[in-house]
């Protein structure tokens, strides 16, 4: 079902209630026709202050999850997108298949776009094997993005995670600050550049990167955006967001 502003895709958007900054990226690569609607996972403790608090905060968010995607689904969207990434990560190539899978189960059949998704996209698409990853993340999450990428065939050359104490303080994390995680991730031998984590406002960090290291350097929100729109024939080109939805 599309509405009268959104004549050609109302997107569902998942994301813990925790998280500020996808709603405000999503809406600011918003093109005409397309809406977005959102189902808001309650967190119970944002506390990600160690791996083992992560640990507990996924666990959370997966037990909440149903309502969220319910409530979303009242208003008739056309397809899911996951406004969270790191359990979209876990358990690396298959956990993330599962994942997508349990989401359209929970959905009755919707189809889904997911951040590891979304990255195994850009990775095809722009063709390349050796990666620099910044992240929110304490050590655990880290090792499951880094399983992730090796397991669809990258080599993570360089991670770098910022260990933020709460899901929270994610968003308080500076441009100047995320553009230097990039910079200690990137070398010779890498060929793009990605950060995890949607709480991080890292997209336009993200595209003016790419200038500065001339390489394609991808936000998790942007890839998922393009990747979403792309799934649904969606094909506008924006500018100001980086290489990605300007050329792909």
């Amino acid at each position: 079902m599309v509405g009268h502003l959104a004549n050609r895709a109302q997107f569902g958007l998942i994301l813990p209630s925790t998280n500020t900054s996808v709603e405000a990226e999503f809406n600011r690569m918003l093109v005409p026709g397309v809406s977005w609607h959102s189902g808001r996972i309650f967190v119970t403790n944002p506390d990600l202050s160690s791996s083992e608090t992560m640990v507990s905060f996924l666990e959370d968010l997966r037990t909440q999850i149903k309502t969220a995607v319910q409530s979303v689904c009242h208003a008739k969207v056309d397809y899911l997108v996951m406004g969270m990434s790191a359990e979209t990560f876990w358990g690396g190539s298959d956990g993330a298949a599962k994942f997508v899978e349990f989401m359209g189960e929970l959905s009755g059949g919707l189809g889904v776009t997911s951040g590891a998704a979304a990255c195994k996209a850009v990775i095809d698409t722009y063709k390349v094997k050796k990666v620099g990853i910044i992240t929110p993340y304490q050590p655990v999450g880290d090792q499951q993005v880094v399983d992730f990428f090796t397991e669809i065939g990258c080599e993570v050359v360089a991670i770098h995670g910022m260990k933020c104490a709460s899901a929270t303080s994610i968003s308080e994390v500076t441009a100047e600050e995320i553009k230097d995680a990039f910079r200690k991730v990137d070398g010779p031998d890498v060929e793009l550049l990605l950060q995890a984590g949607t709480n991080l406002l890292a997209g336009k960090a993200a595209a003016e990167m790419e200038v500065e290291l001339g390489k394609p350097v991808i936000a998790i929100n942007t890839a998922t955006v393009w990747h979403a729109y792309r799934a649904n024939g969606i094909m506008d080109q924006i500018e100001g967001w980086g290489s990605l939805l300007e050329k792909h």
